[in-house]
């Protein structure tokens, strides 16, 4: 049996996600497998949709393993959610079909990155925007964000060790906009490269400040060069927000 699920957590305290063999790093990995494996009764190996770098969030992480435990999908949410941290939760829980994975079936992958621009730092806010002090013009970053949309070979913002076989990747939408000392930035895509939103992020707040001219990031993604490209943005305004799947594996929209 194939069990899907939907996850969020707060990056903060964990070292990323995935779980390194021989290394005692707290990762999103490791927690849910040891919680999912008290309720099933045997270990399981949980997939993720997207692997998230230390300090991301997510709010629509998913996830699927294997199991042959027979459980009520209320027993698999209640009973995961009481041995998990109180920095990571279950949403949901649904049976999928054998031939669903939770990284290879999507279609999908959306992110947002929160910046609070303003003088003064939030002691609120430290672990879940980057705190830029200096003005941004949030309309320059958006014109610049037009030409990093459609397919693309985004080499020059992705991060020294991606393990991608193709530089490749299609940006469905990428908008910017500002409500009140916040910048959103959103953006969604099939896929994204190592570090390849923070990368984007550092390159649009550059041209946003007024460093660079508003052409600077298709100047920089024709150059397919990373050393030229700029700041990789911290992570902790970075969260994953949702993924897409086909209609057919019946999974929540939300």
């Amino acid at each position: 049996m194939r069990i899907a699920m939907g996850i969020e957590y707060d990056g903060t305290n964990f070292h990323g996600w995935q779980t390194q063999a021989g290394s005692a790093a707290r990762t999103v990995q490791f927690i849910l497998e040891t919680a999912i494996s008290k309720v099933a009764n045997h270990a399981v190996t949980v997939h993720c949709a997207g692997r998230t770098d230390a300090g991301v969030h997510a709010i629509g992480q998913v996830i699927h393993f294997n199991t042959t435990a027979t459980r009520t999908l209320r027993s698999w949410l209640l009973g995961s959610n009481t041995n998990l941290p109180s920095d990571i939760n279950l949403n949901w829980v649904h049976n999928v079909a054998n031939d669903f994975h939770a990284r290879f079936s999507a279609t999908s992958r959306n992110y947002r990155y929160t910046i609070l621009n303003r003088p003064a730092r939030s002691a609120l806010e430290r672990s879940r925007a980057w705190w830029i002090y200096y003005p941004l013009n949030e309309t320059n970053m958006q014109a610049a964000a037009i030409d990093l949309i459609g397919t693309h070979d985004f080499s020059a913002y992705r991060g020294a060790g991606c393990q991608a076989q193709s530089p490749l990747r299609t940006i469905n939408y990428l908008k910017i906009y500002r409500q009140h000392e916040f910048i959103y930035i959103d953006i969604g895509a099939n896929g994204f490269l190592y570090q390849m939103v923070r990368n984007i992020v550092g390159v649009l707040t550059t041209i946003g400040r007024g460093d660079k001219p508003v052409n600077w990031a298709k100047e920089v993604l024709c150059l397919k060069n990373r050393t030229l490209a700029g700041v990789t943005a911290p992570p902790q305004g970075l969260c994953l927000i949702k993924i897409d799947y086909p209609y057919h594996f019946g999974l929540p929209t939300t």
